[in-house]
Protein backbone atom coordinates (compact mmCIF):
# COMPACT_ATOMS: atom_id res chain seq x y z
CA UNK A 1 0.00 0.00 0.00
CA UNK A 2 1.50 3.41 -0.70
CA UNK A 3 0.92 5.86 2.09
CA UNK A 4 2.13 9.29 3.33
CA UNK A 5 2.50 10.84 6.93
CA UNK A 6 1.16 14.18 7.56
CA UNK A 7 2.81 15.09 10.76
CA UNK A 8 4.14 18.82 12.86
CA UNK A 9 7.96 19.02 11.57
CA UNK A 10 9.08 18.69 15.34
CA UNK A 11 6.32 15.72 16.17
CA UNK A 12 7.81 13.04 18.78
CA UNK A 13 6.10 10.36 17.79
CA UNK A 14 7.71 7.27 15.65
CA UNK A 15 5.19 7.42 13.13
CA UNK A 16 7.45 7.21 10.48
CA UNK A 17 9.44 4.69 12.25
CA UNK A 18 6.50 2.53 12.33
CA UNK A 19 5.22 2.68 8.77
CA UNK A 20 8.83 1.67 7.56
CA UNK A 21 8.29 -1.24 9.69
CA UNK A 22 5.44 -2.79 7.98
CA UNK A 23 6.45 -4.49 5.04
CA UNK A 24 2.78 -3.94 2.83
CA UNK A 25 3.38 -0.19 3.42
CA UNK A 26 5.48 1.99 0.60
CA UNK A 27 6.29 4.85 2.79
CA UNK A 28 6.27 7.60 -0.71
CA UNK A 29 6.16 10.82 1.69
CA UNK A 30 6.69 12.15 4.79
CA UNK A 31 5.22 16.03 4.56
CA UNK A 32 4.92 18.65 7.29
CA UNK A 33 2.40 21.02 5.79
CA UNK A 34 -1.32 20.32 4.15
CA UNK A 35 0.22 21.84 1.28
CA UNK A 36 2.97 19.44 0.72
CA UNK A 37 0.64 16.55 1.13
CA UNK A 38 -1.63 18.04 -1.78
CA UNK A 39 0.88 18.05 -4.11
CA UNK A 40 1.51 14.26 -3.45
CA UNK A 41 -1.97 13.60 -3.66
CA UNK A 42 -1.99 15.54 -7.25
CA UNK A 43 0.70 13.54 -8.62
CA UNK A 44 0.59 9.83 -6.86
CA UNK A 45 -1.89 7.04 -6.43
CA UNK A 46 -1.88 7.00 -2.60
CA UNK A 47 -3.29 4.45 -0.65
CA UNK A 48 -3.52 5.10 2.96
CA UNK A 49 -3.05 8.51 5.01
CA UNK A 50 -1.48 8.87 8.33
CA UNK A 51 -2.01 12.34 9.64
CA UNK A 52 -2.01 14.47 12.86
CA UNK A 53 -4.84 16.33 13.61
CA UNK A 54 -2.89 19.66 15.06
CA UNK A 55 -1.17 20.54 12.00
CA UNK A 56 0.47 23.91 11.42
CA UNK A 57 -2.32 26.69 9.60
CA UNK A 58 -4.74 23.71 8.27
CA UNK A 59 -5.92 21.07 10.54
CA UNK A 60 -5.53 17.50 9.80
CA UNK A 61 -9.58 17.29 9.85
CA UNK A 62 -9.80 20.15 7.87
CA UNK A 63 -7.56 18.67 5.42
CA UNK A 64 -9.55 15.56 5.08
CA UNK A 65 -12.40 17.70 4.80
CA UNK A 66 -11.10 19.71 1.89
CA UNK A 67 -10.52 16.90 -0.05
CA UNK A 68 -12.88 15.54 -3.09
CA UNK A 69 -11.47 12.06 -3.69
CA UNK A 70 -10.43 10.86 -0.44
CA UNK A 71 -7.52 7.66 0.23
CA UNK A 72 -7.96 5.47 3.02
CA UNK A 73 -6.91 7.97 6.72
CA UNK A 74 -5.97 7.20 10.02
CA UNK A 75 -5.55 9.81 12.36
CA UNK A 76 -3.19 10.43 15.38
CA UNK A 77 -3.43 13.01 17.90
CA UNK A 78 -2.86 13.57 21.29
CA UNK A 79 -6.19 15.33 21.52
CA UNK A 80 -8.53 12.15 22.98
CA UNK A 81 -11.66 14.66 22.31
CA UNK A 82 -11.24 14.82 18.58
CA UNK A 83 -11.98 11.09 17.73
CA UNK A 84 -15.63 11.01 17.30
CA UNK A 85 -15.16 13.81 14.90
CA UNK A 86 -12.58 11.74 13.10
CA UNK A 87 -14.73 8.43 12.92
CA UNK A 88 -17.56 11.07 12.13
CA UNK A 89 -15.20 11.66 8.96
CA UNK A 90 -14.56 8.06 8.33
CA UNK A 91 -11.74 7.49 9.44
CA UNK A 92 -10.08 4.05 9.66
CA UNK A 93 -8.60 4.61 13.14
CA UNK A 94 -7.71 7.29 15.88
CA UNK A 95 -4.27 6.83 17.63
CA UNK A 96 -3.75 8.36 20.41
CA UNK A 97 -0.23 9.51 21.28
CA UNK A 98 1.49 8.15 22.85
CA UNK A 99 0.76 4.74 20.75
CA UNK A 100 2.75 1.94 20.58
CA UNK A 101 3.75 -0.65 17.89
CA UNK A 102 1.52 -3.03 18.52
CA UNK A 103 -1.66 -0.42 18.45
CA UNK A 104 -0.52 0.99 15.40
CA UNK A 105 -0.05 -2.52 14.06
CA UNK A 106 -3.76 -3.03 14.66
CA UNK A 107 -4.60 -0.05 12.99
CA UNK A 108 -2.64 -0.94 9.84
CA UNK A 109 -3.88 -4.15 9.97
CA UNK A 110 -7.39 -2.72 9.45
CA UNK A 111 -5.94 -0.51 6.79
CA UNK A 112 -4.60 -3.38 4.73
CA UNK A 113 -8.27 -5.07 5.19
CA UNK A 114 -10.21 -2.06 4.33
CA UNK A 115 -7.59 -1.18 1.24
CA UNK A 116 -8.45 -4.92 -0.17
CA UNK A 117 -12.22 -4.64 -0.03
CA UNK A 118 -11.88 -1.59 -1.84
CA UNK A 119 -9.59 -2.73 -4.69
CA UNK A 120 -12.41 -5.62 -4.67
CA UNK A 121 -15.28 -3.38 -5.24
CA UNK A 122 -13.27 -1.47 -8.24
CA UNK A 123 -11.79 -4.45 -10.10
CA UNK A 124 -16.08 -5.97 -9.71
CA UNK A 125 -16.81 -2.18 -11.19
CA UNK A 126 -14.40 -2.38 -13.63
CA UNK A 127 -15.46 -6.08 -14.71
CA UNK A 128 -19.19 -5.27 -14.85
CA UNK A 129 -18.52 -2.33 -17.05
CA UNK A 130 -15.94 -4.17 -19.25
CA UNK A 131 -18.72 -7.04 -19.77
CA UNK A 132 -21.71 -4.49 -20.86
CA UNK A 133 -20.10 -2.20 -23.84
CA UNK A 134 -22.28 -0.53 -25.86
CA UNK A 135 -21.15 1.30 -28.81
CA UNK A 136 -23.06 2.89 -31.63
CA UNK A 137 -23.51 -1.01 -33.48
CA UNK A 138 -23.11 -3.53 -30.64
CA UNK A 139 -22.71 -4.24 -27.01
CA UNK A 140 -21.00 -7.01 -25.58
CA UNK A 141 -23.22 -8.58 -22.42
CA UNK A 142 -21.85 -10.85 -19.79
CA UNK A 143 -24.05 -14.08 -19.23
CA UNK A 144 -23.16 -16.86 -17.38
CA UNK A 145 -19.96 -18.04 -18.69
CA UNK A 146 -19.88 -16.19 -21.69
CA UNK A 147 -19.60 -13.19 -23.23
CA UNK A 148 -22.21 -12.47 -25.85
CA UNK A 149 -22.35 -9.84 -28.77
CA UNK A 150 -25.79 -8.38 -29.75
CA UNK A 151 -26.26 -5.53 -32.37
CA UNK A 152 -28.07 -2.49 -31.17
CA UNK A 153 -30.33 -2.96 -34.20
CA UNK A 154 -31.92 -6.13 -32.66
CA UNK A 155 -32.50 -5.08 -29.30
CA UNK A 156 -36.14 -4.29 -28.15
CA UNK A 157 -36.16 -3.16 -24.83
CA UNK A 158 -34.55 -3.35 -21.61
CA UNK A 159 -36.21 -4.57 -18.32
CA UNK A 160 -34.79 -3.42 -15.09
CA UNK A 161 -35.02 -6.37 -11.76
CA UNK A 162 -32.89 -5.09 -9.02
CA UNK A 163 -29.92 -6.19 -9.82
CA UNK A 164 -30.42 -7.75 -12.91
CA UNK A 165 -31.21 -6.86 -16.71
CA UNK A 166 -33.52 -8.50 -19.04
CA UNK A 167 -32.44 -7.69 -22.99
CA UNK A 168 -35.59 -8.62 -25.30
CA UNK A 169 -34.48 -8.60 -29.28
CA UNK A 170 -35.90 -9.37 -32.18
CA UNK A 171 -33.73 -12.62 -32.70
CA UNK A 172 -35.01 -14.82 -29.97
CA UNK A 173 -37.83 -15.00 -27.67
CA UNK A 174 -35.84 -15.66 -24.44
CA UNK A 175 -34.18 -12.53 -22.86
CA UNK A 176 -30.26 -12.27 -22.15
CA UNK A 177 -30.09 -12.00 -18.56
CA UNK A 178 -27.28 -10.04 -17.23
CA UNK A 179 -26.12 -8.65 -13.90
CA UNK A 180 -26.47 -4.44 -14.62
CA UNK A 181 -28.45 -1.74 -13.47
CA UNK A 182 -30.52 0.34 -16.28
CA UNK A 183 -29.02 3.24 -14.42
CA UNK A 184 -25.47 2.39 -15.42
CA UNK A 185 -26.19 0.53 -18.86
CA UNK A 186 -28.56 4.02 -19.91
CA UNK A 187 -24.95 5.65 -19.65
CA UNK A 188 -23.64 3.47 -22.38
CA UNK A 189 -26.31 3.22 -24.34
CA UNK A 190 -26.83 5.84 -27.81
CA UNK A 191 -29.98 8.14 -26.92
CA UNK A 192 -30.83 8.93 -30.48
CA UNK A 193 -31.96 4.85 -30.23
CA UNK A 194 -33.20 3.86 -26.78
CA UNK A 195 -34.82 6.15 -24.29
CA UNK A 196 -35.62 5.53 -20.59
CA UNK A 197 -39.69 5.35 -20.48
CA UNK A 198 -40.37 4.00 -16.64
CA UNK A 199 -37.51 3.07 -13.90
CA UNK A 200 -37.93 -0.38 -14.89
CA UNK A 201 -37.78 -0.20 -19.05
CA UNK A 202 -35.57 1.35 -21.56
CA UNK A 203 -37.13 0.64 -24.92
CA UNK A 204 -35.35 0.33 -28.50
CA UNK A 205 -37.10 3.72 -30.36
CA UNK A 206 -37.41 2.65 -33.92
CA UNK A 207 -39.25 -0.78 -32.68
CA UNK A 208 -42.22 1.32 -31.34
CA UNK A 209 -45.15 0.01 -32.98
CA UNK A 210 -47.62 2.94 -31.32
CA UNK A 211 -47.83 5.28 -28.11
CA UNK A 212 -50.59 5.99 -26.01
CA UNK A 213 -50.48 8.53 -23.13
CA UNK A 214 -49.63 5.71 -20.88
CA UNK A 215 -48.17 3.12 -22.72
CA UNK A 216 -46.06 1.91 -25.95
CA UNK A 217 -46.34 -1.02 -27.80
CA UNK A 218 -43.44 -3.31 -28.98
CA UNK A 219 -44.18 -6.04 -31.41
CA UNK A 220 -47.38 -7.32 -28.71
CA UNK A 221 -45.54 -5.86 -25.49
CA UNK A 222 -47.18 -3.28 -23.73
CA UNK A 223 -45.01 -1.32 -21.75
CA UNK A 224 -45.97 1.10 -19.04
CA UNK A 225 -44.60 4.80 -19.62
CA UNK A 226 -43.63 6.56 -16.15
CA UNK A 227 -44.83 9.43 -14.67
CA UNK A 228 -41.33 10.76 -14.15
CA UNK A 229 -40.33 10.14 -17.88
CA UNK A 230 -43.40 11.13 -19.37
CA UNK A 231 -42.47 14.77 -20.28
CA UNK A 232 -38.63 13.71 -22.04
CA UNK A 233 -39.93 10.67 -23.55
CA UNK A 234 -42.88 13.38 -25.36
CA UNK A 235 -39.96 15.73 -26.10
CA UNK A 236 -38.07 13.23 -27.54
CA UNK A 237 -40.29 11.43 -29.63
CA UNK A 238 -41.77 14.94 -30.92
CA UNK A 239 -38.03 16.11 -32.00
CA UNK A 240 -38.11 12.71 -34.20
CA UNK A 241 -41.66 13.40 -35.39
CA UNK A 242 -41.31 14.15 -39.52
Amino acid sequence: MKCIVLKKAFDQSNIVEFVNSVPYFELVATCNTVFEAYEILNSKKIDLIFLDTDLPKVSGIDFIQSLNSKPLFIFFSSNANLAVEGFNLNALDFLLKPFSFDRFLRASNKALEANSIKDKLVFREKENMASNIATNDFMMVKTDYQTIVIKLENILYFEGLKDYIKIYTSQNPKPVVTLNSLKKLQLNLPPEKFSRIHKSFIVGIEHIKSINKSQVVINDKYIPIGESYKNIFSAKMEEMRI
